[in-house]
């Protein structure tokens, strides 16, 4: 029986992080997969190729539409999603490969099979062949993840009623994409085909696209999606979803309790995603699970079992990557008798559509419901230099400040590159900085960073230089 100080199960983010900071530490480590890749979703099914594919149709549309603009003229660009989708896999490819080469480095025993709980100690890890072996551990940490949510009603047949890991290898270019769930997932995905010369339809429940974020972000992104095409279909209740032949029709409920009716050849069903317990045996350690079928965990992610640990999607809280891997760090810091910690206020959000939509700490609508004093500044992109000279002028950056102290308390963008300017947010709010404090800081000039410079100065008595 091999035996290990720190087993993980599950290789996304959160578990090969895990990982590779436990070995950093000095435990033995187990990192345990069942898939032939590591990464997980994020990097095989998620985070890595959906990006892959909206970089590729950002540069058709571009060159669709806007390289004329610039001076280029060429002839009429055609896509080709199968090169598109064959890139895709080959950045999954050489991502996946370096996780292996980080395993080989930090020595990390990889298990490939099923990994399950045999007792608190011993973890089965169950191979595809059929055999099995148990691990002996002092610690273990789960880390697996989550999978596509659906409706009870929508029977998901993988071919036109598909979830994301579908719509990223699909052999054409839908002629009518309908989109179940107008968050994250579904707008970067209907972005991508509606570049590609789609119809899309987004169908949400919510009076409001990306509902958690900020409203003003919502706001605008819905107005620069529908300028873009995208059609929507707000506080509208899916009753029925039906397959015949090549074609699917969707029939819903609108705000009034009309009755209406939609058709594609395919449908995207993106209402979320759930906890992956599955086959971990969790009971058999013991391991509580809460209403919602997550993990239980206390402030330390430390399940009620002493020795087992929970991150990720598995537990509370944002399913983010980035999230995932900070809690990864976290609880091998913990193990080590370090003192680490995590403010889950500023853990970012972003969504990858074109304009990017980002934001950190509270929206508007948290500080009215919690009656906090605050005020806003704000600075819109198109006034900025930089924006008119790449012709991304669409977006805003949105400050939230202490009304009495000047404390930032949220940023909200939507702005070409709004996915790498947050982490100037989420720095300043780290260190507790007010908006007067960014405002005075140099921003080179011309870059889209100045507009949260120049968003810091409206919230510190309107004094923005450009507006």
């Amino acid at each position: 029986m091999s035996q290990f100080d720190v087993t993980v199960i599950g290789s996304g983010p959160g578990g090969y992080v895990a990982a590779l900071r436990c070995a950093q530490l000095g435990f033995k480590t187990a990192l345990i997969e069942k898939y032939s890749t590591l990464g997980g979703t994020c990097l095989n099914v998620g985070c890595i190729p959906s990006k892959a594919l909206l970089d590729s149709s950002e540069h058709f549309e571009n060159a669709k539409h806007n390289f004329a603009n610039h001076g280029i003229i060429i002839n009429e660009p055609q896509a080709d999603l199968a090169r598109m989708v064959a890139r895709k896999n080959e950045v999954v490819d050489q991502t996946t490969k370096g996780i292996n080469f980080l395993m080989d480095k930090n020595k990390v025993t990889v298990f490939e099979g099923l990994g399950s709980f045999e007792s608190a100690t011993q973890v089965k890890v169950t191979k595809n062949d059929g055999s099995s072996e148990i691990l002996e551990t002092k610690y273990a940490i789960v880390a697996t993840g989550s999978k596509p949510s659906t409706l009870p009603f929508i029977t998901i047949d993988k071919e036109r009623i598909i979830t994301s890991t579908e719509a990223l290898n699909l052999k054409e270019i839908p002629k009518h994409l309908v989109v179940i769930g107008g968050g994250v997932i579904g707008l970067e995905l209907g972005s991508v085909y509606l570049r590609l010369g789609s119809q899309v339809t987004v169908v949400e429940y919510m009076d409001k696209i990306i509902p958690t974020m900020d409203g003003a972000l919502s706001k605008e992104l819905t107005k620069v999606l529908k300028k873009q095409g995208m059609k929507f279909m707000l506080s509208t209740g899916v009753q029925s979803v039906e397959r015949n032949g090549d074609s699917v029709k969707i029939t819903a409920k609108d705000k009034k309790g009309e009755e209406v009716s939609v058709e594609g050849d395919y449908v995207l069903v993106s209402v979320g995603r759930k906890p992956f317990t599955e086959g971990l045996g969790l009971e058999k350690a013991g391991v509580e699970l809460d209403e919602r079928g997550r993990v239980k965990v206390n402030d330390h992610l430390q399940t009620n079992v002493a020795n087992i640990y929970a991150i990720g999607d598995v537990v509370k809280g944002a399913m983010l990557a980035h999230k995932a891997e900070e809690e990864g760090v976290f609880v091998a810091e913990t193990l080590a008798g370090q003192k680490p910690h995590i403010n889950y206020n500023l853990i970012p959000g972003v969504v990858y559509t074109w304009p990017e939509v980002a934001g950190v700490g509270k929206t508007e609508e948290q500080l009215k419901e919690e009656g906090a004093a605050y005020k806003v500044g704000s600075f819109p992109m198109r006034a900025l230099g930089r924006s008119r000279a790449s012709g991304d002028i669409d977006g805003l950056i949105k400050i939230l400040a202490d009304e009495k102290t000047d404390e930032v308390l949220g940023v909200h963008m939507i702005g070409a590159r709004a996915a790498d300017l947050i982490a100037e947010a989420v720095t300043a709010m780290e260190f507790r900085a007010s908006a007067e404090d960014i405002s005075r800081m140099s921003h080179a000039h011309p870059t889209y960073a100045e507009a949260i410079k120049e968003a810091a100065l409206d919230a510190t008595g309107k004094r923005a230089i450009h507006m």
